[in-house]
């Protein structure tokens, strides 16, 4: 037992080297479960095959859909240019002297709209550079503002964000996306208003010690100031090992290759009462759009869709077809949230579809580029399960159990906590908190029961406790964030650490700790 117990930290720490050395999460996962195999005496191809695979192709068979119309939706809104003008029309209502906050806000209503963190960052990068080069803020910044907006309140906390992180736990609680909203509102507020106060507070005093925008940067100093720096939507990775960039948040790198060949204009953007025109640096999609109120449609069509769908539609059809055998017994409440997202996202497909139907020859390509690219995601996370199944199904994995489960009794504390280190751990909110909830979720559910805990504060508390530990540096998004960014670990890290995991954990333990006071 102590051999195994061992071999599964080795493991571990061979999943996050080599995660960390930027290894495909496909390849290092099934690496990472032979060393935990070979040291517990599993045998190994019998693993493999029926404990690794099966597990691994049970998440793409629940979440593939959300995958596809979600990479989809990104591209679409990429190359209709939908993405770029409604980024271009809030800074340009903000103004460069809110630059932190327009970036925020700009990054939150893209993701909470359903448009992927990847594309998200691709296109936030430039205007938020812009902005900050106006009102002169160090570029140091620019990970942890965009951070805000697109992997925190937005990715887990909203009710109704129709994140993959989100959904996730309603196929384990029977919840819907909209669970415990006050719970979730009071939480992502607080993320939100937190942030923002780190971000401003960091902005004084980084300007204060005489930092500005045009410091240079590490890897200036070892390029050269001339040098392209960050990635751009032609030299993207296809996918950096446990990517969250693109497996995250709807779970596409459309951005890869929707944008075939950006054109990069210098225009002229009016900020209203401010009339401080900007030369503004910005990759456009092949299209522009014809009306500048268009780019909002899809992304409230999503929240729409999704919310009538779970709260009016779905509950009041009759799905006594679902007691059929065909079906595995399934239950509405075990789908209503994927089914909801699906039904906003083909929604905010169609509509983008209506809206340039004079050019959908052209909007064919995203269709085929979304598909594409939503399979190295996918699969990225898949992996990261099969990788956990393996190691829950070890003998030495009662010892972890019991140590988790010995934390507390209370089940509120047990799944964040649980959530949370498998997360860190794996560098993946949604990878982890798959796992975790395999592994724990009958008994968390059982628990909670017994303590008349609502399921939806359970989906509410283990989704928001997801988006903490997973931001280590190993994390695909933040890797993928700096990167786009052009800049390293060393300048940058501080800062999207305390936004994306310090901020959200904290939080996450004021909430819990607020339930178990209020009872």
């Amino acid at each position: 037992m102590a051999i195994g117990l061992i071999g599964i930290f080795v493991s571990l720490a061979l999943l996050i080297t080599l995660a960390y050395r930027g290894v495909s999460i496909i390849i290092a996962a099934p690496i990472a479960a032979l060393v935990a195999m070979i040291t517990s005496g599993m045998p190994l191809l019998a693993t493999y095959t029926d404990i690794f695979m099966p597990a691994m192709a049970g998440f793409v068979g629940s979440y593939f859909p959300i995958f596809l119309t979600g990479a989809i939706f990104g591209a679409l809104m990429l190359f209709s240019g939908y993405a770029t003008d409604l980024a271009n029309t809030i800074t340009r209502w903000l103004g460069p002297a809110r630059a932190v906050f327009a970036t925020v806000l700009t990054s939150a209503l893209m993701t909470y709209g359903g448009i992927s963190v990847f594309v998200a960052v691709f296109v936030m990068f430039p205007l938020a550079r812009e902005l900050f080069r106006v009102a002169d803020i160090p570029r140091r910044l620019i990970p942890a503002t965009i951070a805000l907006g697109i992997l925190t309140f937005t990715m887990t906390a909203i009710p109704g964000a129709p994140q993959v992180q989100n959904i996730i736990p309603g196929q384990f609680f029977q919840t819907s996306t909209f669970a415990a909203p006050a719970l979730g509102i009071v939480g992502g507020t607080l993320v939100f208003l937190v942030g923002m106060f780190w971000l401003e507070f960091r902005k004084k005093q980084l300007m204060r010690a005489g930092e500005s925008f045009n410091d240079i940067t590490t890897l200036e100093t070892k390029y050269g100031r001339g040098a392209d720096l960050g990635l751009t939507a032609d030299n993207a990775p296809n996918g950096h090992s446990n990517s969250e960039a693109s497996s995250e948040a709807t779970a596409t790198t459309t951005a890869t290759s929707a944008v075939k060949a950006p054109v990069t204009t210098r225009k002229e953007i009016d900020y209203g009462d401010e009339d401080l025109p900007v030369a503004a640096t910005t990759t456009q999609a092949p299209l522009a759009p014809t009306n500048h109120f268009f780019p909002f449609i899809p992304l409230l069509l999503v929240f729409i869709v999704n919310f009538s769908a779970t709260q009016l539609v779905l509950p009041n059809l009759d799905w006594s077809v679902l007691e059929d055998d065909a079906f595995g017994g399934i239950t509405l409440s075990d789908r209503s949230a994927t089914w909801a997202v699906i039904l906003a996202l083909l929604a905010a497909i169609i509509s983008i579809v209506l809206l340039n139907i004079r050019r959908a020859k052209e909007l064919w390509q995203a269709f085929v580029d979304g598909t594409k690219n939503s399979l190295q995601p996918i699969f990225n996370t898949a992996s990261e399960v099969g990788y956990g199944a393996v190691i829950a199904s070890l003998a030495a994995f009662t010892i972890v159990r019991d140590g988790i489960f010995g934390i507390s009794s209370n089940a509120l504390v047990t799944s964040a906590v649980s959530t949370s280190v498998i997360s860190g751990v794996t560098g993946s909110a949604s990878g982890g908190m798959t796992i975790a909830l395999n592994a724990f979720g009958e008994d968390l559910r059982n628990m909670a029961v017994d303590q008349g805990i609502s399921m939806e504060v359970m989906h509410r508390i283990t989704s928001m406790a997801s988006g903490g530990l997973d931001s280590m540096p190993h994390n695909g998004a933040v890797i993928t964030l700096l990167m786009v960014c052009g800049l390293s670990h060393r300048e940058s890290y501080k800062d999207v650490f305390m936004i994306t995991l310090v901020i959200p954990a904290l939080v996450t333990a004021a909430l819990i700790g607020g339930i178990l006071l209020i009872g």
